[in-house]
């Protein structure tokens, strides 16, 4: 919750379209972990069912909220100021997922787990969201390149839609199918 703040903040200072969507899709994650943990303490179908709902409509109102804040940027060339803490924030959790995502990775593939390797795979996902708005901030920042921080939105905006996609396609039709993510 500490790094939603301090996206929330930063997000703020700069008018940055990028730095919210990463805060936004943060506390979404953050959501979809409390959905794990009410699977995993066995509450029944129904609840996981609402809780998957909620999350692939959270997705859906973020992957519409970036794609309109972006857009709408673009066309009116509105520059987003430059954000060191945004870069510092983004530059440490980029490095720290990739670690993450390589350390569950390796205990995943020892312990034979196939939840905690498909885990590592969407913290290596989180790894490259925060390495697409800190490639959009710094451009924005060193280059002057305004345009780089809702460019960067848009991955997050296709992630979202993705995500959106996955869970309404794979949980929600089909509850038999295992997650596709």
């Amino acid at each position: 919750m500490v790094g939603v703040g301090v996206l929330a903040l930063t997000a703020f200072a700069a008018r940055s379209v990028a730095l919210a969507g990463f805060g936004l899709d943060s506390l979404i994650e953050i959501a979809a972990s409390v959905v794990v943990v009410w699977e995993l303490s066995g509450t029944g179908e129904a609840r996981r069912h609402r809780g998957l709902w909620l999350i692939a409509f959270a997705f859906i109102l973020l992957a519409i909220y970036l794609a309109v804040q972006s857009t709408w940027l673009l066309a009116t060339g509105f520059h987003a100021h430059a954000s060191p803490g945004g870069i510092a924030w983004t530059a440490a959790t980029a490095a720290v997922m990739f670690a993450l995502a390589a350390a569950k990775a390796r205990t995943g593939a020892a312990l034979g787990n196939p939840v905690l390797q498909t885990e590592s795979r969407v913290t290596l996902i989180d790894g490259f969201l925060a390495t697409a708005v800190l490639a959009g901030l710094l451009l924005n920042a060193m280059l002057g390149w305004w345009w780089a921080d809702p460019a960067a939105s848009y991955v997050l905006t296709y992630y979202a839609a993705r995500e959106a996609r996955a869970i309404l396609t794979g949980h929600l039709l089909h509850p038999s199918k295992p997650s596709a993510r």
